[in-house]
């Protein structure tokens, strides 16, 4: 009975709709656009059993499919709905087909758009996905005509259609896998041409969708968009790389022909185990966890030896860093001879965020790797080179890191062997940066049978000379630091090594950051030796270190890097240069002879003024330099004041006085010794005060003074004689600082005039030089009046008529006769005193 009513009823609905489908061919749009309400009205919206609604899309369905064309946007949306809600509620859906998917083909899969309206296209691709989930594998005889749809619809220009075609190619992949791999390289293009779109929600359907596809397809497509997934980890948006690392997740798992991609899959997902987000880091993670133990379990019989006797974890294995499964490290040893030449190139490409992801995945590989990256040594330090010299600093920090564990996992024999024959051949920053990297990473007993090596090494003069730039001096100095850090007391058996590359450092820079630090780390390296201060360092190799400076010293100019490294030791060793004086003399005697490059000699002379301004802490510490003051004074100062054209020799001869009057001012030279080099000396100081220099001639007034202060009235007459009238000269100087001090010499030159001073006999002299005197008296500056006032006080005393007739001879014309009678006041106090006396 229920059966005969399905009929009854199907028949009334078939009568009610079939009045309305001529009409669906009308010329008016208002009469299609009613037949199609009522045909809806009499079908899906009415509530019928399955059974009648299927003997309803039977008989409406070609006419239905036809209105798919209807010129009025509204009728096409009417029938795309329709004939939904019919496959919706149809018990089989698949009788329909050979009609609908051609329809479908029409208006989706032309290469020109059949369908304007984007939200049609959308409603048909809808239709199509229902479709899909319906009839399931009956549409694996649909396959041309499905990829044919799916190859416009993914590249449609309506975005909500992209996703929607990337839903439907993934569920027809799933549902026909035994037919869909014939034609799912078709799909590839049009989605690798989508990949990139700017949605990132496009972004992630075809992801999804390419990792579907060629799961239920060719498994050979993966090196067609290995390449395009690998872009996508540098998305900006967390999902798209979610995404990428869960497609390549599952393939790791899951492709049929995974084996032979394992090489190309790997790094991305690897790469997505440094991602910035903690939720892909995870899922990454997890997955190459699952992966590592699947390989694991199908290859137990290769692994049954190193299952059964595992490698314990390395001693030296970086804390905070979980060591991977045997399965993982395995995988990544047998592919590390692919991965690693795609990482050297990848590392030094000209996008940073390849640069940045290289030096991140290397580092990873390393870990997993272990000591199996020893065979792979000369690849990964010529790549390490390349990226320590990188302007990012995050490469350059990824690159170190990866430098210390080769120092971990690698026997210090391999890589000191290739790093320092480099740095032998061709040193530069970052052969240092890496070789400072892998002995942080190794350990101190480890590396102690090499420690010669590598101080010696380092103080070759091609490695520790072989730059002037900052940045490589701090990698020679961090190498130094590390060294220490790592080794401790052993580096006592390199300490003359690493002192001569501090000593290079100090040397060479000007930058004072960078000596402060030089001297911080002598103080580390004193400390590991138990040592008082670096000062000890010194007095243990302070001959050492002037031989090896004085090997090239009658080579050495001003651009000599030896001169330099000889300037630091002897202002760096403080009172250690006395006790190590009798070899750096000779030194000093032969570079600062006149024969030698002038500049060089300014250089080393001003040194040599402020080891004497000190020579009580530094060259006379122990007492021995009065030994040397003869021939420093004959042999080095004396023929450096000879006079010669050109303003560098006027330099020379300036520094030369002042290093001559630091001796003096130190108060070491002795009246003995005074006396012995006063002929050599004093006609030298003489001719300097004509120096063009004020300074040389201020200093040579100085000089005299000091002379004569020390020789006191022990000079001759002759040799007084000859000294007052070019003081006296002096007093017309231009500048008034030179103009006081040969005064003041004049007044010591006064008290140098002792018994043997016949003033009888040298009356010219004396009345010349206080008639010249009182000249200077009427000076228009008052400082200099009254500073010759007390010269002439003191000198009055010499032969007081005389100076009492030049007196009353000009003190009419002095501008200001009072400085005139105060004199005069003072020769006469200065007569009833002797008088009484």
């Amino acid at each position: 009975m229920a059966a005969v009513g399905d009929e009854r009823v199907a028949a009334e609905a078939c009568q009610a709709v079939n009045r309305h489908l001529n009409s669906l061919v009308h010329p008016s749009k208002r009469s299609r656009l009613r037949a199609l309400e009522c045909i809806r009205a009499e079908s899906v919206q009415k509530p019928l059993s399955s059974g009648v609604l299927q003997r309803l899309l039977d008989a409406c369905l070609k006419p239905l499919l036809q209105s798919l064309s209807d010129p009025a946007e509204r009728c096409r949306e009417l029938a795309v709905q329709t004939l939904a809600d019919f496959v919706r509620a149809v018990p089989e859906p698949r009788r329909a087909l050979p009609y609908l998917i051609p329809a479908l083909v029409q208006r989706l899969g032309q290469e020109e758009l059949s369908e304007p309206a984007e939200e049609l296209r959308l409603a048909l691709l809808e239709l199509l996905l229902l479709t899909v989930d319906v009839c399931g594998q009956q549409l694996a005889a649909y396959l041309d005509d499905m990829v044919r749809i799916l190859q416009r619809t993914i590249v449609d220009p309506f975005p909500e259609v992209k996703k929607k075609s990337c839903e439907c190619a993934s569920k027809y992949a799933r549902w026909t896998p035994e037919t869909f791999h014939m034609q799912s390289e078709s799909l590839i293009k049009p989605l690798m041409q989508t990949i990139s779109h700017q949605h990132s929600k496009v972004r992630v359907a075809v992801i999804k969708a390419t990792g579907t596809v060629i799961q239920c397809g060719n498994g050979k497509s993966v090196d067609d968009v290995i390449s395009h997934l690998a872009q996508r980890l540098f998305d900006d948006t967390p999902s798209v790389r979610h995404a990428v690392t869960d497609v390549v997740g599952s393939w790791l798992l899951e492709l049929r022909d995974r084996y032979s991609f394992f090489h190309k899959l790997i790094p991305l997902l690897l790469s997505s185990c440094s991602d910035d987000m903690p939720h892909i880091r995870d899922l990454a993670y997890d997955y190459w966890k699952k992966v590592g133990l699947q390989w694991q379990r199908e290859n137990e019989e290769d692994l049954k030896d190193k299952l059964d006797w595992s490698a314990p974890t390395p001693v030296l294995y970086p804390p905070g860093e979980k060591r991977p499964e045997l399965g993982c490290r395995e995988l990544v040893f047998r592919n590390l001879y692919r991965l690693l030449p795609a990482i050297s190139r990848d590392i030094t490409d000209w996008v940073v965020g390849t640069r940045v992801k290289a030096s991140q995945l290397l580092i990873i590989l390393l870990l997993h790797a272990e000591d199996h990256i020893t065979q792979h040594m000369e690849l990964l330090l010529s790549t390490l080179y390349r990226s320590c010299m990188d302007e990012e600093p995050l490469i350059v920090q990824n690159s170190v890191k990866s430098a210390e564990l080769i120092g971990i996992f690698v026997n210090p024999e391999v890589f000191l062997k290739l790093i320092l024959t480099t740095l032998d051949k061709s040193a530069c920053s970052a052969h240092l940066m890496v070789l400072s990297a892998v002995l942080k990473g190794s350990s101190g007993p480890i590396l102690h049978p090499h420690l010669m090596r590598i101080g010696t090494t380092l103080a070759l003069p091609d490695v520790c000379q072989a730059s002037e730039k900052l940045e490589y001096l701090e990698q020679e100095l961090l190498c130094v630091q590390t060294l220490i850090t790592v080794c401790g007391k052993s580096c006592s058996e390199i300490s003359l090594q690493l002192l001569k590359v501090m000593v290079t450092i100090t040397s060479v820079t000007s930058d004072q950051e960078l000596k402060n630090k030089v001297e911080k780390t002598l103080a580390c390296l004193a400390t590991v030796q138990n040592l008082d201060s670096f000062l000890d360092l010194y007095r243990q190799h302070m001959s050492q270190l002037i031989g090896w400076v004085a090997a090239t010293e009658h080579q050495w100019t001003t651009y000599s890097v030896e001169h330099r490294q000889f300037e630091t030791l002897i202002t760096q060793s403080g009172p250690v240069l006395g006790e190590s004086i009798h070899e750096v003399f000779p030194v000093l005697t032969a570079c600062l002879q006149p024969n030698r490059d002038p500049e060089m000699r300014l250089k080393l002379f001003t040194v040599l003024s402020k080891l004497l301004l000190k020579s009580n802490e530094t060259l006379n510490s122990q007492g021995q330099f009065s030994n040397y003051l003869e021939t420093l004074v004959k042999d080095i100062l004396v023929p450096n004041l000879l006079w010669h054209a050109g303003r560098t020799a006027a330099a020379v001869r300036t520094i030369a006085v002042s290093c001559l009057w630091a001796l003096l001012h130190s108060q070491i030279l002795t009246q003995q010794q005074t006396f012995t080099v006063y002929e050599d000396l004093v006609p030298k100081v003489i001719s300097a005060l004509d120096e063009d220099s004020k300074i040389a001639r201020t200093l040579a007034c100085r000089i005299l003074s000091t002379v004569m202060k020390l020789c006191g009235n022990q000079l001759n007459p002759d040799q007084l004689n000859k000294i007052y009238p070019e003081l006296l000269k002096r007093m017309d100087d231009g500048l008034d600082e030179v103009r006081v001090e040969a005064a003041k010499a004049l007044a010591i030159w006064f008290h140098c005039t002792g018994n043997d001073y016949d003033r009888i006999l040298f009356r010219s002299h004396i009345e010349f030089l206080y008639r010249g005197l009182l000249v200077h008296m009427d000076d228009p500056e008052r400082d200099i009046q009254t500073t010759v006032l007390d010269v002439l006080k003191a000198g009055s005393f010499i032969f007081p008529q005389v100076l009492i007739q030049e007196i009353e001879a000009v003190k009419h014309k002095h501008r200001t006769p009072h400085y005139c009678e105060q004199l005069l006041q003072h020769i006469w106090s200065l007569n009833n005193n002797t008088s009484k006396a």
